[in-house]
């Protein structure tokens, strides 16, 4: 007798599961967004790398990164995700167009929310989070626009437009009561990937030594008005309880370029309305793409931001 032919399936969960990894960077961060435990989350990527036959995921010092197979897999996984979605949209879930997805440095994610009410961001998905993080994100395609910091992951890569950049000037930031013991190293409050102090520490051979990490830009803030060390802001966003710091044992910080990100393809009238609406941007140099030039001009506000 005819054995009918056994098909293997793969759940929607563990779909779902390779995603969340992908985006967060982070089986932990993948596991509080889908409310799992970290056991669970490698149970399910054991699982899904023995039906693929190979690793998706290696642990690198910034964090989990895709391999090679990691990316294809996860472009399919997103594919099996929309189509679950639009099977759904089918019994009247998920009505309406699909929302503009917007990625930001969580550094001005405060300053974006203030000016923008909620009505005015009911057709758009933001996701706040490290610049690398939401880099990422747009490199993977589940990103529209991005207002990041320069990164090196943006320098060889092909699927990114960078739109418009702006310089912008750091400055240390500390409480105005913090004083430096003679001979001690300096205290950093820094992020996860900092590159900014730490390199600029290391070029001139001051020695320092790391007392508070966070991707957190607040919680820094709030370390730094504790009196434990000192961190970096732009300048323009130093709070009123923080003073620049201007000691003599503090090499200048290097300018960054702030950078509205889009991938080809975005809707263009989208694209200008959050050119235009950009917070905290000014002054931007004219359109220069990584790829090819498949960006409208954009407004003189705009530079994108993030850390």
């Amino acid at each position: 007798m005819h054995r009918p032919r056994q098909h293997l399936n793969i759940p929607t969960e563990i779909v779902r599961t390779v995603v969340a990894i992908a985006e967060t960077g982070s089986l932990s961060k993948a596991g509080e967004r889908l409310g799992l435990s970290q056991p669970a989350i490698s149970s399910q990527v054991k699982r899904l790398q023995s039906l693929v036959g190979g690793a998706l995921f290696v642990r690198t010092a910034n964090g989990t990164t895709t391999t090679e197979l990691g990316k294809v897999a996860v472009q399919q996984a997103r594919r099996i995700l929309e189509a679950n979605d639009q099977l759904l949209r089918l019994g009247g879930n998920h009505e309406g167009p699909q929302p503009l997805r917007l990625g930001m440095s969580t550094m001005l994610a405060e300053e974006f929310l203030k000016l923008h009410p909620a009505d005015v961001l009911a057709d758009v998905l933001v996701h706040a989070d490290m610049s690398p993080i939401v880099i990422r994100g747009l490199i993977d395609g589940y990103i529209d626009i991005a207002f990041v910091y320069s990164n090196p992951s943006l320098e060889n890569e092909d699927e990114v437009t960078i739109a418009a950049e702006a310089d912008e000037r750091s400055v240390w930031v500390r409480s105005r009561d913090f004083v430096l013991r003679p001979g001690a190293p300096i205290p950093i409050l820094a992020w996860p990937g900092d590159d900014w102090m730490i390199r600029t520490l290391t070029k001139h051979n001051i020695s320092y030594k790391i007392v508070f990490r966070s991707p957190n830009h607040q919680l820094r803030l709030e370390a730094a008005r504790a009196g434990y060390g000192l961190t970096a802001c732009p300048e323009w966003m130093i709070p009123s309880s923080l003073i620049s710091a201007k000691d003599y044992y503090l090499p200048e910080l290097p300018v960054q370029k702030r950078l509205l990100c889009v991938r080809p393809g975005s809707r263009a009238a989208a694209r200008r309305r959050w050119c235009s609406g950009c917070p905290a941007c000014s002054s931007a140099a004219p359109s220069r793409c990584v790829r090819r030039a498949t960006c409208s001009p954009v407004s003189s506000r705009c530079g994108g931001i993030g850390q």
